[in-house]
């Protein structure tokens, strides 16, 4: 079972996520646990304060250390030797995600998914609790709540069991370094356009082949970049 919590301080957004589709069918089945933890219920105040305007002046506030350090050990532990989670911040400064990434991290026990929100978070969160920093990509968002969601959705379907056939996981786009070639289903010809035949006609052996040359096709047509990885 793959454990995930999420510290935010908008914890009712992932309600419905984590209740529908494939992810609240894995929970359901306990093949993957959840659960959200608000920075909030760690302030030293009543109002729940978890940010502070920027030393040095600058736009926006920044998310204080305190509650989110706090939170990130009482779910994980201190850094070090006998934590039970790793700690990822979203955050525009960390490694790109990418599949292989995914994969590194469903075969964790335990992942800590660390939302950050208004201008960042202060550098002494990341110094003293965070293991690693993942990004979505070369974009900004006003918090890390969506990408965590990715990241549990990426993470949850290559739990095993977690998908109906395990084969889904093995002939998708990225694994071997390509995307995925053209799929077909019923009816055979739609508006003047057939499935090709070769796909109909039973012999896995072609079928097999015709699938990789059309996603080595593809992935030189939109993504040229990946084919370095199996043509080196």
């Amino acid at each position: 079972m793959l454990k995930i919590d999420v510290i935010t301080i908008f914890p009712g957004l992932f309600t419905p996520f984590l209740d529908e589709s494939m992810v609240g069918i894995a929970r359901r089945e306990g093949l993957v646990e959840t659960a959200t933890h608000d920075p909030r219920g760690f302030a030293d105040d009543r109002r729940g304060t978890v940010d502070g305007a920027p030393f040095g002046g600058g736009p926006g506030m920044v998310m204080s250390p305190g509650p989110l350090v706090d939170a990130i050990e009482a779910v994980a532990g201190p850094r070090g030797s006998e934590r039970s989670g790793w700690v990822v911040l979203l955050s525009p400064q960390g490694r790109r995600l990418d599949q292989a990434k995914l994969q590194e991290l469903a075969i964790r026990e335990h992942v800590v998914l660390v939302c950050g929100r208004y201008e960042g978070v202060d550098q002494r969160v990341v110094d003293l609790a965070i293991d690693e920093e993942i990004s979505m990509g070369d974009f900004v968002l006003s918090g890390g709540e969506i990408p965590a969601m990715l990241l549990i959705e990426g993470m949850a379907r290559l739990v095993p069991g977690v998908l109906g056939n395990p084969e889904s996981v093995v002939v998708e786009s990225f694994q071997e370094h390509l995307l995925e070639g053209p799929q077909y289903t019923r009816p055979v010809e739609y508006r003047g356009l057939r499935v090709p035949d070769v796909l109909r006609s039973g012999d896995h052996g072609a079928v097999a082949r015709w699938r990789r040359e059309r996603a080595i096709e593809v992935t030189r047509q939109r993504r040229p970049d990946l084919l370095g990885e199996i043509e080196s």
